[in-house]
């Protein structure tokens, strides 16, 4: 991360919080706030359970892929999708211009928040349990990730908070490294 990316992408599984997050997130920032699951359901006119039941997990990562790679948008909350990390792609799209947040949950607090994750619209397999799509897709969000914080029994303000000081961070170790001072001057 050379530059100051303008948005701060939200990645993690079902039930994380990354639609909840995002919107405070985005009011404590001043951004705007986008839901890549709701831009995939009104493009597609078809809610993701639907998605899934008729066209399969695989055409609704084909979908959202197209849809993540299409987002041209400067200064947002983005709430990804739970699979937007099987896109390579995808994910280097959104890190040319943002910073890459995994809001990261144990198993047991996801499964509590989701309850019945057969009607949720999750991109997996038919025959996978959420506990092996959580093993499968945890390595993708530590790989992709920027800023990891827990969330998993802390209040979403708790979460922002983490968020930010973890941005501010990052911003002042890249003045250092850049030689600018808090004025953006050297």
């Amino acid at each position: 991360m050379d530059k100051k990316a303008s948005n701060i992408v939200l990645i993690g599984m079902p039930g994380s919080g990354k639609s909840t997050v995002g919107v405070i997130l985005a009011k404590k920032t001043a951004r705007a706030f986008v839901d890549t699951d709701v831009l995939i359901q009104t493009a597609e006119n078809q809610t993701l359970q639907q998605i899934v039941d008729q066209k399969g997990h695989a055409e609704l990562r084909k979908i959202e892929e197209a849809l993540l790679l299409g987002l041209k948008i400067k200064n947002h909350v983005i709430a990804t999708g739970g699979s937007a990390v099987y896109s390579d792609a995808a994910m280097a799209h959104l890190k040319s211009d943002g910073i890459i947040v995994f809001l990261d949950a144990d198993l047991a607090t996801l499964a509590q928040r989701v309850g019945d994750f057969s009607a949720r619209g999750i991109a997996k397999r038919p025959e996978q349990s959420f506990a092996q799509l959580y093993a499968e897709r945890l390595e993708l969000y530590q790989k992709h990730a920027d800023i990891t914080v827990s969330c998993a029994g802390i209040a979403q303000e708790a979460v922002c908070d983490q968020i930010m000081a973890k941005l501010t961070a990052i911003h002042s170790n890249q003045r250092r490294k850049t030689g600018y001072d808090a004025r953006g001057q050297h």
